[in-house]
């Protein structure tokens, strides 16, 4: 019988009015996990990003190559909660590929410190913060006579998060449109119909759902922005609205083995936008570069100093996946979509296994960000070593990270903004 695991992420950077993408802090080593430092959950954290970063990039790559020349984005963060959340009900063969397929070493972290280490993110994440608005959960749709095991609904609870309705599937119309509203209306209207299809052998529909509203911290001015080429490769270009900022102090580095600029720009509360800008036809040579060590090594050479002028383009994109199809099957997770799936870690009545792995995610970015009295005493500064003018007039990179888990957010490729 079916199971259906949809993934809902919404992403919008320096948007007005709704602003939505993981803002920064200035501590980068404030572990997610700080008030468990003293029994080692500190190093758990780090753990827990190290492999979260090394699945991004790996699941980056594989939608890179099936996607040439398309924008990218999506959420690792949300699909690999919802895989493990997963896996809280799976067992044998079944329960080694997904964890082992999220790149977790299943001989160095037990099983349980896979499901403490997220539910403790997923915990630190959905606290609320004075200068931004996050909303993340899970939530199970559940045929109305299914019967699934205690164990496995507590867990789900305690540590995912996770919401359970039930639903009629023997009527999809109804009960698809009663899923797709639930996650509209935990997204503020952004995801509309994150699920298109469902029929009459579905027994559960588990949904994860990313929404978050925050603002740059320092903002661009709209009055800045012109019209400007962006060149998708070296014969093509289109015109996009290009938001302009002058004399901007951040940190920012130059790469020069892998031919490309890395500039932070932060967010007014816990995370930072990483943008890697590659040399003209030098994506390729970065994007086989991604690995959890070179975004270390960004994070820990980037250093503050003054470029003359940034400009970056102002551009919605939007994606959508089907998971199960090849992708997560190339990356070991197979059993989970066959009539093998040993699942009966969720409830004993049926056979389950995953028809479905949805992911949908929305990625806005505009001028929008804190009152200018916030961006007054950075922006000026001293002259001294300005850098030269930084334009992303071509195919970029983008990564939000969290600061405090040090866990990789949001992922996109723009290769055409408009």
């Amino acid at each position: 019988m079916a199971f259906i695991v949809a993934m809902g992420m919404i992403l919008m950077a320096g948007i007005c009015p709704a602003v939505l993408c993981f803002p920064d802090g200035t501590k980068e080593m404030d572990i997610a996990f700080h008030e468990h430092q003293d029994n080692g959950t500190q190093d758990d954290s780090l753990t827990l990003a190290f492999v979260n970063t090394n699945f991004a990039f790996s699941l980056y790559k594989k939608l890179a190559l099936k996607n040439p020349d398309k924008n990218i984005v999506f959420s690792p963060l949300s699909i690999s909660a919802t895989l493990a959340l997963v896996s809280l009900g799976a067992k044998g063969n079944t329960l080694e590929e997904i964890l082992e397929g999220l790149k977790f070493n299943l001989t160095e972290t037990s099983e349980a410190d896979i499901h403490q280490g997220f539910g403790h993110l997923l915990q630190r994440l959905s606290e609320p913060e004075d200068q931004d608005q996050i909303n993340i959960g899970n939530a199970m749709f559940l045929e109305k006579d299914l019967q699934i095991l205690a164990e496995f609904h507590e867990k789900t609870r305690s540590l995912y998060q996770a919401e359970a309705f039930t639903a009629d599937f023997q009527q999809p119309t109804e009960a698809k449109k009663l899923i797709n509203d639930y996650v509209s209306n935990q997204t503020q209207g952004m995801i509309k119909e994150l699920i298109s299809e469902l029929d009459t052998d579905t027994l559960m529909v588990l949904v994860n759902y990313i929404y978050f509203k925050g603002k740059w911290e320092i903002s661009f001015d709209p009055q800045d922005t012109f019209e400007s080429e962006f060149y998708l490769d070296e014969k093509r270009s289109v015109t996009v609205p290009m938001m302009k900022m002058k004399l901007l102090t951040t940190r920012h580095f130059r790469d020069e083995e892998l031919s490309c600029s890395v500039v932070e720009l932060k967010y007014t509360g816990k995370a930072s936008a990483l943008l890697i800008l590659p040399d003209q036809g030098r994506m390729q040579q970065v994007e086989d570069s991604l690995q959890p060590e070179t975004l270390r090594k960004w994070r820990k050479t980037l250093i503050p100093s003054q470029i003359e002028e940034l400009n970056l383009p102002k551009f919605s994109i939007s994606s959508s996946y089907r998971l199960e199809e090849d992708v997560l099957p190339e990356m070991g997770i197979e059993k989970v979509f066959t009539e093998q799936a040993d699942l009966s870690g969720i409830t004993e009545a049926k056979q389950l296994s995953v028809s479905q792995v949805v992911h949908k995610a929305v990625l806005d970015v505009a001028e929008t960000g804190t009152e200018a009295a916030a961006a007054t005493g950075v922006i000026g500064g001293i002259r001294k070593a300005i850098l030269p003018a930084v334009s992303f007039n071509r195919p970029f990179l983008l990564v939000i990270y969290q600061t405090g888990s040090q866990s990789i957010l949001f992922m996109a490729k723009v290769t055409n903004p408009k």
